[in-house]
């Protein structure tokens, strides 16, 4: 497995948590990111489960071709319920990192959240006439770091 470190320096005290080849849209998990970037912790907790109800729309910034406009997001929004769900469990970690090192939960903000793209499991669809489709599966690298405010 090759070796991942985070791409954000922060000093001591802070609280960090990673999630590793996870089965989610990189390109969702991007925006997800960017959304939560520098919220408290509670209120990127309530805004992911809103997310996850399809309640609040996630805006897309960069990876928005073909995407309509949705009510809420300022432009071009989606709902990844999915990716949602994955970083609100990295989330949760590092919340229960921060509190195994006895930082205050209540003064948490998320300083870094950023996604990128691990290594992709290859995969072909069968296709008529004795021809093959390539069906990769992408997975992502999450990473959240927490600081007290």
């Amino acid at each position: 497995m090759p070796k991942i470190g985070y791409s954000a320096r922060v000093e001591e005290p802070c609280s960090r948590a990673m999630g590793r080849e996870m089965r989610i849209s990189p390109k969702d998990a991007v925006e997800v990111c960017r959304a939560i970037r520098g919220m408290r912790l509670k209120d990127a907790k309530s805004y992911l489960e809103e997310v996850m109800k399809k309640q609040r729309p996630v805006p897309f910034r960069r990876h928005r071709k073909k995407l309509a406009h949705t009510r809420g997001a300022g432009g071009a929004g989606a709902y990844p319920v999915k990716a949602a769900r994955a970083v609100l469990k990295v989330l949760e970690n590092a919340e229960a990192n921060a509190s195994y090192k006895g930082l205050e939960v209540d003064r948490l903000r998320i300083v870094h959240a950023s996604a990128k793209r691990g290594f992709t499991i290859p995969g072909f669809l069968p296709r008529a006439f004795g021809r093959a489709t390539p069906y990769n599966r992408p997975l992502t690298n999450v990473e959240i770091i927490l600081k007290e405010a």
